[in-house]
């Protein structure tokens, strides 16, 4: 008798439920048969770590509860079925009027129920009502799955894959004697912790010598915050979302409140002192329902283009050969929506206008020009490099007259991003996502990229923002300026902190917090599992990231040869994609990367070429 095949997967979070989805979608029409699913994970399936059920309430999501789904829809390329299913608001709508079994978290869970009750589309949810949503789907998932499958959870952690290149797989599970059988292995793990490098290192042993607090990068809801005391100073670098939870866990956290736009202290907060390369805050989430029509996209960098420069005899280098016509087309989304919204602040026929940007060559002097002829008010014009560097050439005389202009920075961005005449942000904010779900296939293209698009497409929600403008106003917190630098002084035994933008002032303190992710790399990563796939041979990028083949996601060792029975998805692989999830009808193409991975995994098991392969031994 033939032992089941056996599908390992190791992940349980968004990433390994949306590929139990597409199994569930794809078996009908690929696998006839038993097969036995192992999902690995020491955190509940359906939110995994980030999204699990025991954490703040405080916490949000970063998106709008209409702009997160985990289903498809007929806007993304796969090859499998498109199995529709509600977004997070559809979602919590049906919970509301009975058509949908809640689950246990929401069940259980007065406070849940009530954000339930009163969830709207362009409310930002908390992530662990997304938790509960993920939850949902995983179950719907699994349900959907043919009788014959069977799916078994293991709550643990993986810590290694074993096994030659051509047979079985083991997986050794911590805390378990037997490895588990595998003739596939998908890893989907989510972000990672990570080992400190050389500067936090160094930092760590300068706060052990002095009796200081220093906290490298992390996941700020994992983060003991006890040791930062109430009043003192805190140095935080770092001035994305990993700040924002910080801000959050600090101050509410805390016993603060809010009450009409004014912050109320609790006084067990710190006095956050917080700067970055950039010195603002990422652009606050757009904050208004889409206007007119959305610009056709992809036009200037669609998969034709792709093709093309992936089959150039040298890989194709992201500045030289990819970015001008990343511009173009970020341009070409914004003039779109500017002379539709806004023709008076154009001197062109649309039509012409058009015609001539087709025909100018990306990056080029003809380009600037023909953009400059038509838009005459340089605001009107989109520039990424002055959106990327926006205190560049800045100066101010003294840190007071820096924090009124930041203030007015950030109350400027919030008016501007919920404001839909200046619905060229949102056409850009679209092209910004069409470009990622080009880019996805170039594997690892570096980090400027992922920080850029992050800094204008992943922004805050625009009340956390109002937020930290309450709370700078308290004097809770305190901006430094661009390129903030932390020096460590021996004799004083402090960390003091500076920024070109304010020179001369300094900033001391007993508390530094790096405010970000941890480093993905296989150098610092703290995944023994992973650790163990590059001891094996498995490939990675130049950054740092897991090799894979952008087509199916199957692991690549050192020399670019896939491996045949394992598969990664997720941020730790050189195919990463734009967040953690997709809105409705954006062509999500972590979609349609579950889908290859599941249709080449089922078709694999199904064409194993010996009968009782599964069971055999190694080939």
């Amino acid at each position: 008798m033939n032992a089941v095949p056996t599908l390992v997967v190791i992940g349980a979070g968004p990433r390994g439920t949306g590929l139990i989805e597409r199994i569930a979608a794809n078996a009908p029409g690929l696998y006839d048969g038993p097969l036995d699913i192992h999902l690995v994970d020491p955190f509940p399936p359906g939110g995994g770590r980030i999204w699990r059920h025991d954490q703040s309430p405080l916490l949000w999501m970063n998106s709008m509860a209409e702009d997160v789904t985990m289903f498809t829809d007929e806007t993304v390329r796969l090859a499998g079925p498109v199995r529709p299913g509600p977004a997070l608001d559809a979602w919590a709508a049906d919970v509301r009027e009975g058509r949908t079994d809640p689950g246990p978290d929401v069940a259980a869970d007065p406070a849940l129920r009530g954000e339930v009750e009163g969830l709207g589309a362009a409310d930002f949810p908390s992530r662990r009502l997304q938790g509960a949503y993920l939850r949902w789907v995983y179950e719907r998932s699994v349900a959907a799955l043919p009788p014959t499958v069977t799916v078994h959870e293991h709550r643990g952690r993986a810590l290694r894959v074993t096994g030659p290149r051509g047979g079985r797989q083991s997986v050794h599970l911590e805390g378990r004697a037997e490895p588990l059988a595998a003739d596939l292995v998908v890893l989907a793990l989510g972000h990672l912790d990570a080992e400190p490098d050389d500067e936090q290192r160094r930092l760590s042993g300068f706060a052990g010598r002095h009796g200081l607090v220093h906290l490298p990068p992390d996941f700020t809801a994992d983060t003991d915050l006890s040791a930062l005391r109430p009043g003192e100073p805190v140095i935080v670098r770092g001035f994305g979302l990993a700040f924002i939870d910080l801000m959050v866990l600090l101050t509410e956290g805390r016993g603060g409140r809010y009450e009409d736009g004014a912050y109320l202290p609790s006084g067990e907060e710190p006095v956050l002192y917080v700067g970055s390369r950039r010195g603002v805050p990422y652009h606050s989430k757009i904050g208004y329902v889409r206007p007119g029509e959305r610009p056709p996209l992809p036009r200037f960098f669609g998969p034709d283009l792709a093709e093309e420069l992936l089959n150039r005899p040298e890989p194709p280098d992201f500045r030289r050969d990819i970015w001008p016509h990343v511009d173009k087309e970020l341009g070409y989304a914004h003039y779109h929506r500017l002379f539709a919204s806004r023709p008076e602040r154009t001197t062109a026929d649309w039509t012409v206008f058009e015609e001539k940007y087709a025909a100018a060559e990306p990056g080029s002097t003809d380009l600037r020009a023909l953009v400059a002829a038509a838009v005459p008010d340089p605001a009107d014009r989109l520039d990424p490099a002055a959106l990327d560097h926006p205190l560049d050439g800045i100066r101010h005389h003294s840190s007071g007259a820096f924090q009124e202009a930041t203030r007015a920075y950030i109350t400027a961005d919030l008016e501007r991003r919920h404001d839909s005449g200046h619905s060229e942000d949102l056409a850009v904010f679209l092209g910004l996502l069409s470009v990622y779900g080009q880019l996805t296939r170039f594997g690892d293209i570096g980090e400027w990229w992922h920080g850029f698009f992050s800094y204008l497409a992943s922004g805050p929600p625009g009340p956390r923002l109002r937020q930290l403008l309450a709370l700078s106003r308290a004097g809770v917190v305190r901006f430094l300026g661009a390129g903030t630098t932390v020096e460590t002084d021996e004799e004083r035994g402090v960390f003091r902190a500076s920024a070109a933008t304010v020179p001369g002032e300094r900033t001391e303190a007993r508390a530094l917090v790096e405010a970000r992710l941890p480093d993905p790399s296989p150098r610092h990563t703290r995944s023994t599992l992973l650790r163990a796939l590059y001891e094996d041979g498995a490939g990675a990028t130049a950054t740092g990231l897991l090799a894979v083949d952008p087509g199916d996601g199957r692991v690549l060792d050192r020399d670019g040869r896939p491996y045949p029975r394992r598969f990664a998805l997720g941020p730790h692989t050189a195919a990463r994609t734009s967040g953690a999830f997709t809105r409705p009808r954006t062509g999500g193409p972590a979609f349609g990367q579950n889908d290859a991975t599941a249709r080449a995994a089922l078709t694999f098991l199904r064409d194993l070429a010996v009968p009782g392969d599964a069971a055999g031994p190694d080939d």
